[in-house]
């Protein structure tokens, strides 16, 4: 989605992609924005391939993958938010972080062990806001 976005967020790194986006299924150099639309069968690239969501899937690459761990190398501070942390190789990034680094995860379900982050057991909304007021 493009929440971020229309929340006037910056330099957002699209880790698994974008749903504004439609992509070749032949050539995946070839993408497409395509808003809020529908992509169908017999939908083309220009070279007549099949378009697709412009997303990763399951068992797919993730091509974003060195540019977040570079992203993630550099943080003052690394803020997780609604995820269990069990799904690789995104989870991986949280080990790319500098040791003096502080890490807070941010879930109300019970996340993998990150052993020195910080845990706030609530949603997001209601977690970020705690996050806030404790440590900035």
């Amino acid at each position: 989605d493009d929440l971020h976005e229309r929340g006037d967020s910056s330099n957002v790194l699209h880790l698994h992609g974008e749903l504004t986006k439609a992509r070749s299924s032949a050539y995946p150099d070839l993408i497409y924005d395509i808003g809020y639309n529908d992509i169908n069968p017999g939908d083309t690239c220009d070279r007549g391939a099949q378009l697709r969501p412009h997303i990763v899937w399951f068992g797919e690459e993730v091509p974003m993958l060195d540019a977040a761990a570079e992203v993630v190398r550099t943080a003052d501070q690394l803020l997780i938010v609604g995820t269990s942390l069990q799904v690789y190789p995104a989870a991986g990034l949280v080990y790319e972080v500098d040791i003096d680094v502080p890490i807070t995860v941010i879930d109300p379900g019970e996340p993998a062990s990150v052993s020195r982050a910080r845990v706030i057991r609530k949603g997001a909304s209601e977690g970020v806001r705690e996050w806030v007021s404790r440590y900035l």
